[in-house]
């Protein structure tokens, strides 16, 4: 507000302004006008009545201004001035009057000021001077602290090696005393030794005695070790005629085990190259014309013998480094005889199914593998045989292998197909009547077994009836049957839960076998409906034994009816799996009239098939688990299987399950 009064006056109102400020000038001592003037003013201002004059009417804000600059001072002191012009009458008067009494206050307090800013000035010196001071002390501390610390480490110098001759003198002493020992125990020892002197100049002559005597019983001992040393030379020719003995009969023992399995050898392989020739002959000569060999059995023989071959080569060059390693050696021969041989048998019959130009062309073959492996074999009779590594052999196995072998009927001739189709198709005729025969006649089968489990599952029903009612009058006492019931609960729900699953599977059983008579069932159902039923069986058979006596003949009667329930199970399931293969038979498929797209064809979508079913049965075994699961969750907290003492039907049904 001060700055915004200074801007609007005018040049004639700042003489008016240096004309009022002459007295409060001459009153300060011609001083120039200051900050603190002008703020000691207001200050004085601010407490006299005649702030609040509503003469005057000093604004609040203006009279709390503190300038800090002359110009501020001036701007303020203006402001004063213009509020003085204001202001008529005594209350003008009053004005100037307190501005004077608050001019010499405050000259007294820049007189104040002055004091204090000198006394400040005298405090700052000291305090620097104390600063000086304070370094040169603590340089004074720090020059002997270090001090002290010198004084210290040479204090523990002093004191280590105080420390170290103190630990010398020990030393020394001790080296002295034990010195005056050594000298105590010398003296002893130079007394004894001058006795001792004195004794052996006595028995001297005693000495030249004895060693006289030694001297003679010394010579007598050279003769003796001559004497000995003749001897020992016997001996030591002894011993060399003996080792050289047992040298050649180690030389006779190996040369004989060299012999013995070399003759072993020669035998096993005349063995082979018999039974070699034997089937070769049986080659020449077939006796095997009412049996037929097929071509995946000859391949896998001729598989086996290529396997047995390269063993024998491993095994000979193990008995080339190793001659006592004969043991492989001699199995891959008689093996390799025995293979070749059912080889050229499986040739002999496969030959029977082929076309004769095949059949003459592995014939041909066989017999020049079989030539071939004798000439192998003998070239096993020298070790020193080296390049025995069956390159004919492995050839003729190869040629073996490649030929073609057609199956019977491509061969036909053209005119002659119609025949052969009038003849196939009669006897596909015939097939088919005979199958749907076999089929009645299964379908008869499945049903009567499908009774007679029937009637075995009424047999456990009674038997299962007749135990039930001995416990309760064995274990109730006094109380009714239902009081009984009522207090074995588990015991009671899990003999309820087995005896409704044994007539849920009979009921489905009987559906089931329905629906297949009817050619709108699958046998799958029977199957299921009969592992189903014997797992409940088993169930129900366990809940009885856990109240029953084991001793009990109604216990014994029901564990025969659950035997023959498990017996009559089997034969629907045996049955079953008969029809079910029966069935099959007849869906054959006619290959005579496709062609080899056809059969590309059928061959991919049978594999997309495959792949398929294979996914949907992992998918189901899951689904089946999972309902398996939660099925015994469910069954569990409605039956208290958790706490009870009695066998569970989860239990139970894993028992079925690893039985079967």
């Amino acid at each position: 507000m001060a700055h915004s009064l200074a801007v609007r006056l005018s040049l004639s109102g700042q003489a008016n302004i240096r004309s009022s400020l002459i007295p409060y000038s001459a009153s300060c001592q011609s001083r120039p006008v200051t900050c603190s003037h002008v703020h000691f003013y207001l200050e004085d201002l601010k407490e006299s009545p005649l702030s609040h004059s509503p003469v005057l009417a000093v604004p609040r804000d203006c009279i709390q201004v503190k300038p800090h600059t002359f110009t501020e001072a001036i701007s303020v002191m203006l402001g004063l001035w213009l509020m003085g012009r204001k202001a008529k009458g005594p209350s003008r008067g009053r004005l100037l009057t307190l501005a004077l009494d608050n001019t010499g206050r405050a000259q007294a307090n820049e007189q104040r000021y002055s004091k204090l800013k000198e006394k400040y000035s005298e405090l700052v010196q000291n305090h620097a001077d104390l600063l000086r001071k304070n370094a040169e002390v603590t340089k004074q501390v720090s020059v002997a602290r270090q001090a002290q610390a010198d004084l210290e480490r040479e204090k523990k110098e002093l004191e280590d090696s105080f420390q170290r001759i103190s630990d010398q003198t020990q030393e020394q002493t001790e080296v002295l005393e034990s010195l005056k020992q050594e000298l105590a125990t010398s003296k002893q020892e130079l007394q004894i030794v001058r006795g001792s002197l004195e004794t052996s100049a006595q028995s001297e002559a005693k000495w030249a005695a004895q060693i006289a005597e030694l001297e003679k019983e010394r010579s007598s001992l050279a003769h003796a070790v001559a004497r000995r040393e003749e001897e020992l030379s016997a001996l030591q020719e002894q011993l060399e005629h003996t080792q050289r003995e047992l040298s050649s009969a180690k030389e006779s023992a190996c040369q004989l085990a060299k012999d013995q399995r070399r003759m072993l050898l020669a035998e096993s392989r005349k063995a082979a190259e018999h039974v070699v020739q034997e089937a070769l002959r049986q080659l020449e000569e077939p006796t095997l014309i009412s049996c037929a060999g097929s071509a995946d059995h000859l391949l896998s023989k001729v598989k086996s013998v290529s396997s047995c071959l390269e063993q024998l080569e491993k095994s000979w060059s193990r008995y080339l480094v190793c001659p006592e390693d004969i043991s492989g050696l001699l199995h891959a021969v008689t093996l390799l005889a025995h293979l070749t041989s059912d080889t050229m048998a499986y040739v002999s019959t496969t030959c029977l199914r082929a076309p004769p130009e095949p059949a003459d062309a592995l014939t041909e073959a066989c017999k020049q593998f079989g030539k071939e492996t004798l000439l192998y074999l003998a070239s096993l009779e020298e070790e020193g045989t080296r390049e025995n590594d069956g390159t004919a052999v492995k050839s003729y196995l190869s040629k073996i292998s490649a030929i073609e072998l057609l199956p019977r009927g491509l061969d036909i001739k053209q005119e002659e197909l119609g025949d052969l189709v009038d003849k196939e198709m009669a006897a596909t005729s015939a097939a088919i009547e005979t199958a749907t025969a076999r089929i009645e006649v299964g379908k008869h089968l499945i049903l009567g077994s499908c009774t007679s489990l029937m009637q075995a599952i009424q047999v456990l029903i009674v038997a299962s009836k007749d135990l039930q009612r001995e416990i309760v009058e064995s274990g109730r006492g006094t109380a009714s049957p239902k009081e009984f019931y009522a207090k074995n609960s588990r015991w009671t729900e899990g003999l309820i839960s087995a005896s409704k699953a044994v007539g849920w599977g009979a009921t489905v059983m009987v559906d089931a076998a329905d629906l297949v008579v009817q050619g709108r069932g699958k046998f799958e159902e029977l199957l299921v409906c009969s592992h189903e039923i014997a797992a409940s069986t088993a169930q129900l058979v366990a809940a009885s034994k856990v109240k029953a006596d084991k001793d009990s003949p109604n216990l014994a009667r029901l564990q025969q009816a659950s035997r023959g329930v498990s017996q009559a199970t089997a034969t629907v399931v045996a049955s079953t799996i008969s029809g079910k293969s029966q069935i099959e038979e007849t869906d054959n498929m006619d290959f005579s009239s496709m062609t080899l797209t056809q059969i590309k064809r059928q061959e991919m979508d049978s594999q997309v098939r495959v792949l398929e079913l294979e996914n949907d049965l992992q998918k189901e075994r899951q689904k089946l688990g999972e309902l398996r699961k939660k099925h015994y969750e469910l069954a569990g907290v409605a039956e208290g299987w958790e706490e009870g003492t009695e066998a569970s039907p989860p239990a139970l049904h894993g028992a079925v399950t690893g039985k079967e």
